[in-house]
């Protein structure tokens, strides 16, 4: 008997469940990348993504396995499973990253240096320090280390939600609601200094302004307070960044897979 002959036909014989395979991890671990912060940001080019979701695939296929591919209906519904169960880890991690563009937003609105009723025409709503911390975000994940986090939970997550299942509804629902209100509650602690700053200082302008009622408050204030107001960034700048390291690996320990 040919053993090459043999091993050809086993080969092809087992082809069309690893190309299945390959597909269904492919669709998680690509729906992921486009969500998991640092790497799937929008600056780096479509194919570098790419790139990224079939080396994950390289890595994840050996030790999922294979699986024999059903008949077209079932085949479309577990694509669409494993695209969304990717989706959700993606959004998951990258609930954490926008704390930090949220946090500048607030920071940039007590500074005086946006106002939601008058929006910048080049940037719109999204302010100079909202952009900054955005950029500091993704820079913050891979020069931590943090972007491995999120890849381990890709890759653990096929023990907790098996190839071509969707993810339990109470899991998913948990976990969507506590990575929002972690969210919301880093970019407040954030932006705590600059708002505590600002009431005050509002505070102290009204008074003078009842002390003094002829003087211009708005154009003699507003000054001093981007000044006040970036020099105080300065100083926390750092600090801020700690804490959002801290929280943001938290938060990526309990993602469902780890």
């Amino acid at each position: 008997m040919d053993l090459s002959a043999l091993d050809t036909s086993a080969l092809l014989a087992a082809l069309p469940a690893w190309a299945f395979s390959f597909v269904l991890v492919l669709c998680r671990c690509g729906s992921a990348v486009m969500l998991l912060p640092g790497l799937g940001e929008a600056e780096p080019p479509a194919s570098l993504r790419a790139g990224l979701s079939i080396g994950l695939v390289v890595l994840v296929l050996p030790g999922v396995g294979v699986m024999q591919p059903p008949g077209p209906w079932p085949m479309l519904a577990m694509i669409g499973a494993e695209l969304l169960c990717g989706g959700v880890l993606g959004w998951l991690a990258r609930c954490i990253a926008l704390a930090l563009p949220m946090a500048g937003q607030i920071i940039s609105v007590m500074l005086g240096l946006t106002s939601i009723v008058a929006p910048d025409p080049m940037l719109g709503q999204t302010s100079t320090i909202s952009r900054m911390f955005s950029l500091a975000a993704p820079v913050l994940v891979l020069g931590t280390g943090l972007w491995a986090l999120p890849v381990a939970a890709l890759s653990g997550s096929y023990s907790l939600v098996p190839m071509g299942h969707l993810l339990s509804v109470t899991d998913g629902v948990d976990a969507a609601v506590g990575a929002v209100s972690t969210t919301f509650g880093l970019s407040m602690r954030l932006a705590a200094p600059f708002v505590i700053a600002s009431v005050v200082w509002q505070v102290g302008l009204g008074l003078l302004s009842r002390l003094i009622p002829q003087l211009q408050i708005y154009f003699a204030a507003m000054p001093g307070q981007i000044i006040g107001g970036l020099a105080l960034l300065a100083i926390l700048a750092t600090s801020l960044a700690e804490i959002w390291v801290e929280t943001a690996r938290e938060s990526f320990n309990v993602l469902p897979g780890l």
